[in-house]
């Protein structure tokens, strides 16, 4: 099935909300750093990383240690 609409982004992290309206969901987050292109579930809008995307490494750890988790 083709995608309702194909958005080049320039995130790794896309939030989709249908648009709004009757034809809107839930917002939802979704990640694009595994494949480079996620489809929503609900509304079927494909999201692409642009392919001169500037995404980095993400958010460098921070300089002190952190106690251990519980």
């Amino acid at each position: 099935m083709e995608p309702l609409e194909t958005i080049t982004v320039d995130k790794l992290s896309v939030a989709c909300d249908g648009g709004g309206g009757a034809l809107g969901h839930p917002r939802v987050f979704l990640n694009l750093e595994r494949h480079g292109a996620v489809d929503f579930p609900y509304c079927g809008r494909r999201f692409v990383l642009a392919e001169d995307a500037d995404v980095g490494k993400g958010i460098p750890a921070p300089e002190h240690d952190l106690p251990p988790a519980v």
